[in-house]
């Protein structure tokens, strides 16, 4: 009688973990088995960013190749779960957009959804980012300077704002 008792409480349990395993896929989408895998090191707390893509991503950056170092970005934090990546690609949206006479709106609307990523993922709200190369530093400086450069004011007739230094 005893194991019976037993062999139930595991199916019962067995059947649970299942059904929880299926509603997880269901809420998650994956379209792969490696977003399967990336969305279970997530709930597991194992997460991490594949750090040569990172340095990768970080070269053509600096090479001005935008476009390609957020793909790179893209593909070394697929879960969108750390927040120096998130700044990063929210930099590249940032410096792609940005221009003399006008900037993209569009990249500047990513590149707001990326630094709004990077806000809510750093501890405290305060992520700062230590790189010589950039000139702005923490994310929330980041957002603003998107922000300011989706507004429509006065100053977007301005002639001497073909004079202004990207960031």
């Amino acid at each position: 009688m005893r194991r019976v008792k037993i062999i139930q409480t595991i199916g019962i349990v067995w059947t649970l973990l299942f059904a929880a395993f299926i509603i997880w896929l269901y809420a998650v989408a994956p379209q792969s088995v490696s977003e399967v895998a990336t969305g279970a090191s997530v709930a597991a707390g194992t997460y991490q960013v594949d750090e040569a893509r990172f340095n990768e991503a970080l070269a053509l950056f600096r090479r001005e190749q935008y476009a390609a170092a957020r793909d790179e970005w893209m593909r070394a934090d697929p879960a969108q779960r750390d927040a120096h990546t998130q700044f990063y690609i929210a930099y590249a949206f940032y410096r792609q957009g940005w221009g003399r006479v006008y900037n993209d709106d569009a990249l500047f609307r990513q590149g707001l959804e990326a630094a709004n990523r990077a806000v809510s993922l750093s501890p405290e709200r305060t992520l700062t980012v230590d790189d010589s190369d950039l000139q702005i530093h923490t994310a929330a400086e980041l957002k603003a300077e998107l922000e300011q450069g989706l507004e429509r004011s006065l100053g977007d007739f301005n002639p001497l704002r073909v004079l202004r230094e990207r960031k």
